[in-house]
C-alpha cells in the first residue's frame, strides 16, 4: 500500500505516492531525479549517499523515504547558488580533492556537517569526521586539504 510523501528538497516541494519500503536514496535518484547522491554500498559503509536532513548529515541508504515526511533535504545539487559553487565545492576543485567524483557528493555533505559542528577542526579531527566516507582514488590528503582550506577561510 503506497503512502503519500511530502517533503522539501533543495528548497523545492515534492509530493509523491511511494512504497513504504522505498529508501530515501532511491526516492532522490529515481523519483526526484537528483542523481548527485550516489548509491555505493547500501549498507551505510561508504557514505556516497550522504545528504543533509533538516541540517544534519545522514546516509540516505539507511532510511526510508517516508521517514523524511515533512522534512527538508539538501543534496549536492542544492549547494551552488546563482551559478556560484559552495565554498566546499570550490575547495574540492581548487585542492584537487576528487578524481572519479563518485564519493565527492557524500564527502562534501559530510564535511559540511563536520564544519558546522567544529568550524576550526584539526587535521586529525577532519580525518575522524570523514571516516564514514570511503574514497578509492585520492588517498584522502587532498580531501583533508580542501576541508582545512574552507575552515581557514571561515567556513562553509
Amino acid at each position: 500500500m503506497k503512502q503519500t510523501l511530502t517533503l522539501t528538497i533543495n528548497g523545492k516541494s515534492y509530493s509523491d505516492e511511494v512504497e513504504p519500503r522505498l529508501l530515501l536514496i532511491h526516492y532522490l535518484r529515481e523519483v526526484a531525479g537528483l542523481t548527485g547522491p550516489h548509491i555505493g554500498c547500501e549498507t551505510s559503509i561508504c557514505g556516497a549517499c550522504t545528504v543533509m536532513l533538516d541540517g544534519m548529515a545522514v546516509k540516505s541508504c539507511t532510511m526510508f523515504a517516508v521517514q523524511a515526511e515533512g522534512r527538508s533535504v539538501l543534496t549536492i545539487e542544492g549547494l551552488a547558488q546563482n551559478g556560484k559553487l559552495d565554498p566546499l565545492q570550490e575547495a574540492f576543485w581548487n585542492e584537487h580533492a576528487l578524481q572519479c567524483g563518485f564519493c565527492t557528493p557524500g564527502m562534501i555533505m559530510t564535511a559540511r556537517q563536520l564544519l558546522a559542528d567544529n568550524p576550526s577542526p584539526s587535521e586529525q579531527e577532519i580525518r575522524h569526521g570523514l571516516e564514514g566516507n570511503l574514497c578509492r582514488c585520492t588517498g584522502y590528503q587532498h580531501i583533508v586539504n580542501a576541508v582545512k582550506a574552507v575552515a581557514k577561510a571561515g567556513g562553509a
